[in-house]
């Protein structure tokens, strides 16, 4: 199971019902954020999922709506007292975002470790198997793909046929050597075939770009930034490297996801259900999110 809360759905400025960027993932009681625009912290105390959980940090680029809640943050993590090591990746340069930012949160109760990445990525956390990939910003920017596998369920069969004892099954489904007639026999040896996992793909700050639907094949969720709802602001997703709803929706059909969650709007954007209807013409399963919109997705 994989929970999801998009605690930030606004582009560049914070407005009074709309944070910046932040989204919070947790598998069985730890957790991440993508991204950590102004004021994320307050979202996490409001989400009440947990402070202390927050084992890594994935920063998508260095625009300031996207990591300007870094040292709130992290003063946060102290005053609960963290110990444990905090992860944060992003691009090249993180290391000097990160000492930067420091400068008005020098002392921590935990140390930070900083992982610079370079092209794409795949690295595992809190359980997921997590690959970054460029998008298209302008800038060094990455989207993230988050994938939940799931272990192949026992095969009773398998284990008949290998003599095993009833008494023994539970040893191998915790994942432990059993010995059989003075034969070991291994957990992947009782197992059937591997089970679909689950798969969320978030990507913002980007023109379209080819990774996105590959990335993204067949995900159980594909959350898309939706910086601009009306066709005419075309010209200006262009210019400053965002997408449409529209183009949004278009990267979700390819992808043949199972649904498609718009976020990011542009301050231009008062009610972003407004132009839903521009990304439903091309992908009908599509919603846009809000501040504080929670998700649970269920193995299938």
């Amino acid at each position: 199971m994989l929970d999801l809360c998009t605690l930030g759905t606004g582009g560049t400025m914070p407005m009074p019902d709309r944070a910046l960027a932040a989204l919070y993932a947790r598998v069985n009681g730890r957790s991440i954020l993508i991204d950590c625009g102004e004021g994320t912290q307050v979202g996490v105390q409001k989400l009440g999922w947990g402070m202390q959980c927050i084992d890594g940090i994935l920063i998508s680029h260095f625009h300031a709506d996207h990591c300007s809640g870094l040292p709130g943050m992290l003063l946060a993590l102290t005053k609960a007292m963290r110990t444990e090591p905090l992860h944060i990746y992003g691009p090249v340069g993180l290391t000097q975002i990160v000492n930067g930012l420091r400068v008005i949160a020098p002392q921590l109760t935990f140390p930070v470790i900083l992982h610079e990445l370079s092209g794409q990525t795949e690295f595992e956390l809190i359980g997921l198997q997590i690959t970054a990939f460029p998008l298209d910003h302008g800038m060094p920017c990455f989207g993230w793909k988050l994938h939940l596998p799931r272990k192949a369920a026992f095969d009773p069969e398998k284990a008949r046929a290998l003599n095993v004892p009833l008494p023994m099954w539970k040893q191998l489904q915790r994942g432990e050597t059993a010995e059989v007639d003075g034969h070991i026999i291994r957990p992947e040896d009782v197992m059937g075939a591997p089970r679909q996992g689950i798969t969320v793909l978030y990507a913002t700050d980007t023109r379209p770009v080819d990774a996105i639907p590959d990335q993204g094949f067949r995900c159980d969720l594909m959350i898309l930034e939706g910086m601009y709802g009306a066709e005419e602001k075309l010209p200006l997703a262009v210019k400053n490297h965002h997408m449409l709803y529209r183009e949004a929706a278009a990267l979700a059909r390819d992808a043949e996801a199972a649904r498609l969650l718009l976020t990011h709007f542009s301050t231009s954007i008062e009610v972003p259900e407004e132009f839903i209807d521009n990304a439903r013409d091309v992908f009908p399963d599509t919603d846009v999110a809000v501040d504080g919109m929670t998700i649970t997705l269920q193995y299938p």
